[in-house]
C-alpha cells in the first residue's frame, strides 16, 4: 500500500494551505512557458471522460449523441452522470451514418479516429448537423480546435504525463468552480520507472494502478503537477517526429492495410496511432513477442455489434501501431519485417 492505499489504487495526499515554502530540498525543475493551449475559453481537468461530460454540461441540452465505436468507459462516465444517450454506428471511412439522427434536445459527440483527420475535415463532418457539437480529438492532440463546438483533448495520449484533458470552446471554463483540485504526484511513479526499467512488471502494474485511480475519480482540474510537465514540452519536435512516423507507416503498412487511411487522412494530420487493419487474429499476440506491446481497442463491442458492422470489424482486427515521438523509421521497420 501506499499512503493508505488498497489493492494497487493510489489515494493523493493534498497539499497543506498555501503558505510560502522556502528552503528545505531542491524539488524536479522543469522549464515553462510553453504549454500548447493556454489561454481563455480553455479548462484543464483530469481525464478526457470528465472532459466529454462538461461540455456536455456546457450544450445545456438533454441528451447526448455517441458512436457505438468508443472507449466503454466514456459511456458509463456519462451514464453514472445521468447523461441520455443514444448511439450512431460509422462508416468505413470513420464519419457518422445515416442513423445519426439528431432532435432538437440533443448533443452530437463526433470522433476524430486515430487522429488521422484535420481540422478542415471535423468542421465539415460538423457542419453536416445544426445540433451542439463536441469534437472529441482525445487522439488527435494537434489538431486545432473547431470553431463553434466544444473540442476535447487528452494529455495522457501524447504527453508522459499521470492525467490531464483540455476542454475548448466559448465559456469553457464555466462550472469550473464547481471541481475540486486535482492531485497526481502519488500516482506517478510510473514515470519514472518506465525510464529506467522499462515497462515490464512494476513500472506496468503502477500504470494500471494510476488508470484505476483515475477510474474511480470524480471531475477534477487538472494536477499540478501534469500542467507543469505540460508546460515544459517540446510540442514542435512532438509534432515533427508524429507527422514523420505518420508518413512512414503509410508508405510501410498502406498495401496491407484494409482502412484506407491515405484517403481518410491528411496532410496536415498529426496522428496518435497508424490504425493497421488486417484480418489477422494471431497478428497482436505476434506482436507482443516481438516487443510491441499494442492490441485491438474495445473488444466489448464484438459482444454487442454484428460481425458486418464497421464496429465489429475494427474492434476485432484493428492494431494501432506505434508512432509516437519516441520512436522512428528504425521501430516501424522492425515492425514491418515481423508482419
Amino acid at each position: 500500500m501506499v499512503n493508505g492505499s488498497k489493492r494497487g489504487v493510489l489515494t493523493p495526499r493534498k497539499r497543506k494551505g498555501n503558505k510560502m515554502e522556502i528552503g528545505s530540498f531542491i524539488e524536479l525543475q522543469l522549464p515553462g512557458g510553453h504549454e500548447y493551449y493556454q489561454g481563455k475559453d480553455v479548462l484543464r481537468l483530469n481525464t478526457g471522460r470528465a472532459a466529454i461530460w462538461h461540455a456536455f454540461r456546457l450544450t445545456g441540452k438533454e441528451t447526448l449523441w455517441l458512436p457505438y465505436y468508443l472507449c466503454d468507459s466514456v459511456r458509463n462516465y456519462l451514464k453514472s452522470k445521468g447523461v441520455k444517450l443514444k448511439y450512431y454506428h460509422i462508416t468505413p471511412t470513420l464519419e457518422p451514418a445515416a442513423d445519426l439522427q439528431p432532435k432538437n434536445d440533443d448533443a452530437i459527440l463526433l470522433v476524430n479516429y486515430f487522429g488521422i483527420r484535420s481540422y478542415a475535415q471535423m468542421a465539415a463532418v460538423m457542419r453536416g448537423y445544426d445540433n451542439p457539437t463536441i469534437i472529441d480529438n482525445s487522439q488527435a492532440f494537434f489538431c486545432p480546435p473547431v470553431r463553434g463546438a466544444y473540442n476535447i483533448y487528452s494529455c495522457r495520449k501524447f504527453i508522459g504525463v499521470p492525467d490531464g484533458a483540455y476542454v475548448i470552446g466559448d465559456g469553457a471554463e464555466r462550472f469550473s468552480e464547481e471541481y475540486e483540485q486535482g492531485y497526481s504526484s502519488d500516482a506517478s511513479l510510473f514515470l519514472l520507472e518506465r525510464i529506467e526499467y522499462g515497462c515490464d512488471e512494476v513500472a506496468y502494474q503502477h500504470k494500471l494502478a494510476n488508470d484505476m485511480r483515475l477510474d474511480k475519480e470524480d471531475v477534477r482540474l487538472m494536477s499540478k503537477l501534469t500542467h507543469q510537465i505540460l508546460d515544459a514540452t517540446d510540442y514542435k519536435t512532438i509534432i515533427r517526429k508524429r507527422k514523420k512516423n505518420f508518413d512512414t507507416a503509410c508508405e510501410l503498412f498502406g498495401w496491407l492495410n484494409e482502412l484506407q487511411v491515405g484517403e481518410i487522412s491528411s496532410e496536415e494530420s498529426i496522428p496518435m496511432v497508424y490504425p493497421l487493419v488486417m484480418k489477422n487474429d494471431d497478428l497482436p499476440s505476434r506482436l507482443k513477442q516481438i516487443g510491441h506491446y499494442q492490441g485491438p481497442w474495445w473488444a466489448y463491442l464484438l459482444e454487442e455489434m454484428e460481425e458486418n458492422s464497421v464496429e465489429y470489424w475494427l474492434s476485432r482486427y484493428m492494431i494501432p501501431i506505434t508512432i509516437d515521438q519516441r520512436y522512428g523509421a528504425k521501430e516501424l521497420e522492425y515492425i514491418i519485417k515481423h508482419i
